[in-house]
């Protein structure tokens, strides 16, 4: 299921990175650019994908859309790394006070529906590409923070880091030479599973209006846009994002999967 995985979002990085080359060399449509085209036009050797109800090309639209999704994903997801890691290690190791004030915060923000959360967020921040990233990176912060700390509060307790700290080390020290390699290792799977489960959110919040500007290509408005159209027949407006962001989920699903059984069968590392 790894290599699978793998393989499908490799593929879609790979979109990603060609898909602004190709509409500047000119081989691909300008996916806001409508005006010249046929409204509603079905699938054809001039647009693959047919165009929407604005005369947009939904092949380019949806390409280009998964470079929106990966950018919005990275950005929120490598944000929640960054905050519930160390929030994480410093109130598993540290406990007390601390540990239990971040524990508070943290199961006040999980106690929420995350669609609810992210949508609450993203009504309060606005509309584009950085608010949306921001409201999803809140959303995830607590499953990191949550994982890490049980994992730190564990891992504190073996003989190993006893026997540092009797020598003489220093909190920062532990953390970083002992604890972190041995808790971050289950941050891989949970950053998979969470990159799938955000491409759902993202796509809810352009279904509600409440993602990206109107002018920018994503899966999720273009979904919302084809509500009219497809009970009319114009099939073709939701099938293709709605196919490419489940494939990605698809493959994003498998990939955590797959790295959840190969970390299992990993011993951990005892410094």
């Amino acid at each position: 299921m790894a290599r699978w995985g793998a393989c499908i979002v490799a593929i879609y990085a790979i979109l990603a990175l060609a898909t602004p080359v190709l509409d500047h060399w000119g081989v691909l449509p300008d996916p806001n650019a409508g005006l010249s085209n046929p409204i509603d036009a079905p699938p054809s050797w001039t647009h693959w994908c047919g165009t929407d109800r604005l005369g947009r090309d939904v092949c380019a639209r949806t390409l280009a859309g998964s470079g929106v999704a990966l950018q919005v994903v990275l950005l929120a997801l490598g944000l929640a790394l960054l905050i519930g890691v160390p929030l994480g290690m410093a109130s598993g190791y540290l406990g007390g006070l601390v540990d239990r004030i971040l524990v508070l915060v943290m199961d006040t923000l999980t106690t929420l529906p995350v669609l609810l959360l992210s949508v609450v967020l993203a009504f309060l921040l606005g509309r584009g590409l950085p608010n949306a990233a921001a409201a999803l990176c809140v959303v995830y912060v607590p499953q990191y923070f949550r994982v890490v700390r049980n994992q730190t509060a564990q891992v504190k307790a073996e003989l190993f880091v006893e026997a540092a700290r009797s020598l003489g080390a220093g909190p920062l020290w532990i953390l970083r030479r002992y604890l972190f390699r041995n808790v971050i290792t289950s941050v891989p799977v949970l950053l998979t599973l969470n990159a799938a489960d955000a491409v759902l959110v993202l796509g809810g919040l352009g279904f509600l209006g409440l993602g990206l500007p109107e002018t920018v290509p994503e899966w999720g408005s273009d979904l919302q846009q084809a509500l009219t159209s497809v009970p009319t027949g114009i099939w073709w407006t939701a099938l293709w994002p709605g196919l490419a962001m489940f494939v990605l989920v698809l493959g994003l699903s498998f990939l955590g999967e797959g790295l959840e059984q190969w970390l299992s069968s990993t011993p951990q590392r005892s410094g």
